[in-house]
């Protein structure tokens, strides 16, 4: 009997040191780092409330639910985490004391953990544990009271670029929005300081990467537009870039070019920290979602608005490719994982999988790529 109570302590210490080490590494340590005790909530939770969407008809209503799962899941990881140590020090409790029930151990761990003081503890050891437990109680609050904020500031900062570029872009039905800021920004004649916006987006990539990698939860945060999204955002700014480049016939600086491979690299930081399987040296010529014909809309489009173009359409489109291979998957993983709200030209052509055991990333490209091959 002693030996298996001295190994429920053991056990219970084991998992009290577990709960502390996942609370650190999610509000303390500035890398990505993962915890499987927060992974198993995060995946549960993402489960429930994908399927609790899919009972909705529209559009914005399963946006609103799936814009409370991180939020929620957020606020259970200290119920959790507090579960953890009360559950853990209960064990130790009854280990250090052969008179003690399981029922006073675990009213005793869930007296000192939240400081209530309705059970106190008779020796000295157990003294010492419930003083221990005490400041650890108050030192996940203190974690949580920094973490909140630092949390919403990094997503208000990224909502603000989002929200300043998609604006610009909104428009009519039937005009692509693509076209939409190149168009705006030439009839102004502010085409040359489309260099700030690519600094811009730039700096943005890199704020996003580290904001997102340090704390996971920000990537399903959800903007407070249902139309909008960080993943359609990134990817409208970078195929904007993509256009400019191999399309207008204008000046170019290094700008563009920088924004893009901040942006792609910054995006497969993140499919990184989820494990989501991509090329990470693709070949310019392998085929992306975007069709040739989509491409050649949006050509038009410059050309008819006045915007000039360079002439040789094909050598566009292989320029625009060449771009877009570098960020083509990746994008349309990362919709897919945080299903973002349907975009052209990356969610509305993203997978997810229904079943939500994994996401199955770029299925339904890899049998266009083959369809295509078997065409040519």
């Amino acid at each position: 009997m002693v030996i298996f109570r001295i190994a429920v302590g053991m056990a219970g210490a084991l998992g009290v040191l577990w709960v502390l080490s996942a609370a650190v590494r999610t509000v303390l340590v500035p890398r990505a780092e993962t915890s499987l005790v927060n992974r198993a909530l995060f995946a549960t939770m993402r489960r429930l409330f994908y399927l609790g969407s899919r009972v909705r008809t529209e559009p914005s209503a399963r946006d609103a639910v799936l814009a409370r799962f991180a939020p929620t899941t957020l606020v259970m990881l200290p119920v959790l985490w507090s579960a953890g140590l009360i559950a853990g020090f209960a064990a130790i409790f009854w280990a250090v004391d052969a008179d003690r029930t399981l029922r006073d151990a675990v009213a005793l761990s869930g007296s000192s953990l939240t400081t209530l003081g309705f059970r106190s503890a008779d020796d000295g050891i157990s003294v010492l544990l419930a003083i221990g437990e005490a400041l650890i109680g108050l030192g996940i609050v203190a974690l949580l009271i920094s973490f909140m904020p630092t949390i919403y500031s990094a997503f208000s900062r990224r909502e603000a670029a989002v929200y300043r570029l998609s604006i610009q872009v909104e428009t009519d039905f039937g005009t692509s929005p693509h076209a939409v800021l190149l168009v705006r920004w030439w009839q102004v004649g502010a085409v040359d300081r489309l260099n700030e916006l690519w600094r811009e987006w730039e700096d943005w990539f890199i704020h996003m990467a580290e904001a997102q990698t340090s704390f996971p939860a920000l990537n399903f945060f959800r903007s407070p537009q249902s139309n909008r999204h960080w993943v359609t955002t990134s990817g409208m700014a970078l195929d904007t870039a993509a256009i400019y480049l191999s399309t207008l016939n204008v000046h170019q600086d290094a700008s563009a070019a920088l924004m893009i491979r901040t942006g792609y690299l910054s995006l497969r930081q993140v499919a990184d920290y989820f494990a989501i399987d991509y090329d990470h040296d693709p070949s310019p010529d392998r085929p992306i979602s975007i069709t040739r014909d989509e491409f050649l809309e949006v050509y038009d489009e410059l050309a008819a608005a006045g915007v000039p173009v360079r002439a040789n359409r094909e050598q566009a489109w292989r320029d625009y490719a060449g771009w877009r291979v570098n960020y083509d998957e990746v994008l349309l993983d990362l919709a897919a994982l945080t299903h973002a709200p349907h975009a052209p030209w990356s969610s509305d052509r993203a997978l997810s999988d229904t079943k939500m055991k994994v996401w199955r990333p770029y299925a339904l490209l890899q049998q266009r790529r083959n369809n295509d091959a078997q065409s040519t």
